[in-house]
């Protein structure tokens, strides 16, 4: 197993100091919270947080944990949201079974569980820190076709599809409620520039670019059309409520 120390970087190709020249891209964290925070609740644990960029902009909860494997992001999340009570900024493995002492009503994984080779038994590990009843909600990237020597070098096991994730879900005794593809015109760009390209990893400008120009195209796609197919896979796991039966979670 990878030391803890360096996570963050081996995983996203960033550097936790910011010092890689990384575009921002705000528009993308806010397309994706929007599709994100209606299925959380009143208190959400995010697990591979990184530098807390999406887990920033969740206001007006009860509790916020913001967790990471890597110490060095949790001590820059440590610094970001020190002033903000309502938060919580701890170490977290996930590969450690770690499990938080006051469950949550929802926890959020953003291209966590594709680095793991066994996503069910981590989702069932994660469910424990999740209250019965409440949500898990995943974000992972999507489409074998789409797997690229970037995802070989962040560590990427696989690309999913809805039905994979479906099936993962399900394996870890969860209900899914919803899996659907998202972000068509990122993944098309996706192909074109790391299948098609050969590029090596995704390049400052013109992630700025995406996120200026495709991320608003991207959310009126999303209005008109039906999405079959997407650079990312959005899916919601319901924790069973305890004396649920079937798809129980063992705790």
């Amino acid at each position: 197993m990878s030391s803890p120390e360096g996570a963050f970087t081996r995983a996203t190709g960033r550097a936790v100091s910011g010092e890689d020249g990384g575009a921002d891209k705000p528009r993308y964290r806010r397309y994706q919270y929007d599709l994100i925070a209606p299925h959380c609740g009143r208190s959400v644990l995010e697990v591979g947080a990184g530098l807390g960029e999406f887990a920033a902009q969740f206001t007006g909860l009860d509790r916020l944990v913001v967790t990471d494997v890597d110490p060095d992001a949790v001590a820059v999340m440590k610094t970001r949201f020190a002033e903000r009570p309502e938060v919580e900024v701890q170490q977290f493995d996930l590969a450690g079974r770690a499990r938080l002492d006051r469950p949550v009503d929802s926890a959020v994984a953003i291209n966590v569980l594709e680095h793991f080779e066994d996503d069910a038994h981590v989702l069932a590990v994660l469910a424990r820190s999740v209250v019965p009843g409440g949500t898990i909600v995943l974000w992972v990237p999507g489409y074998p076709s789409l797997f690229s020597d970037f995802d070989r070098r962040v560590g990427h096991v696989r690309r999913y599809t809805p039905a994979t994730l479906r099936d993962a879900i399900a394996r870890a005794g969860l209900v899914c409620e919803l899996s659907r593809p998202v972000n068509l015109l990122g993944g098309v760009a996706w192909w074109a520039a790391m299948r098609l390209g050969k590029v090596q990893g995704p390049n400052g400008g013109a992630v700025g670019l995406y996120d200026r120009v495709l991320v608003p195209a991207t959310r009126v796609v999303d209005r008109l059309l039906p999405i079959p197919f997407g650079q990312s896979v959005l899916a919601v796991a319901r924790v069973p409520r305890a004396g649920g039966g079937e798809g129980a979670v063992s705790r």
